[in-house]
């Protein structure tokens, strides 16, 4: 099932980033480019370095400068976020376009893209959660407080790796149908944004 080609590449990319626990560390995607494997990858990739950027930049010594360049290194990571949403729908509309869609079938209020971004979100804080959960210097007030937050996550992901797997499905078998609308994101558009485009006519 779909959700669980996500669920262990996610735990990979995630896995293969902490061995140097570096926002820095260049990507080594180990799948086939073009692949819905490396797109995977990819995204989590994207996702977990962004995750430690948010930690980086909540530290409340942080020199402002540094700031606003890890700032604007989120804006730009949010955007890659996005895309690569935009490229795993693209890959599952080429997937299923064939698929004799049936009169009664319905929109899902999510594409599975999305559905498969919350995935791998989930699988960021199973693993963080874990962490805490077994961190040998915090109380055990606190180890058992995120014991009882990790098993919430698990169950979290159980669901919606089941609702993800349900959707591919109903989308194979004509019940479900995609339309993926693009996020059309501003705040990076100069043509759009008009402290961008204010700046960009001075």
């Amino acid at each position: 099932m779909i959700s669980s080609i996500c669920n262990n590449i996610f735990e990979k990319s995630i896995n293969d980033y902490h061995i140097t626990d570096d926002v820095n560390t260049p990507i080594n995607n180990p799948f086939e480019k073009n692949g819905l494997e490396h797109l995977l990858y990819l995204k989590n990739w994207i996702d977990t370095v962004q995750w430690h950027l948010e930690d980086l930049i909540r530290d409340p010594q942080i020199d402002p400068a540094a700031a606003l360049l890890l700032k604007r290194r989120i804006d730009k990571s949010n955007q890659e976020r996005t895309d690569m949403v935009e490229y795993i729908d693209s890959y599952f509309l080429e997937k299923y376009k064939n698929v004799q869609v049936k009169a009664t079938a319905t929109i899902n209020t999510e594409s599975p893209a999305w559905a498969v971004d919350r995935l791998s979100i989930l699988a960021l804080k199973i693993y963080h959660m874990n962490l805490e959960a077994h961190r040998a210097e915090a109380t055990d007030e606190h180890r058992n407080a995120c014991s009882q937050k990790l098993d919430v996550l698990l169950e979290q992901r159980k669901d919606l790796s089941q609702a993800i797997d349900a959707l591919m499905t109903e989308i194979r078998d004509g019940n479900k149908y995609m339309k993926v609308y693009k996020q059309m994101k501003m705040y990076n558009d100069e043509s759009l944004n008009p402290v961008l485009y204010k700046n960009t006519a001075v």
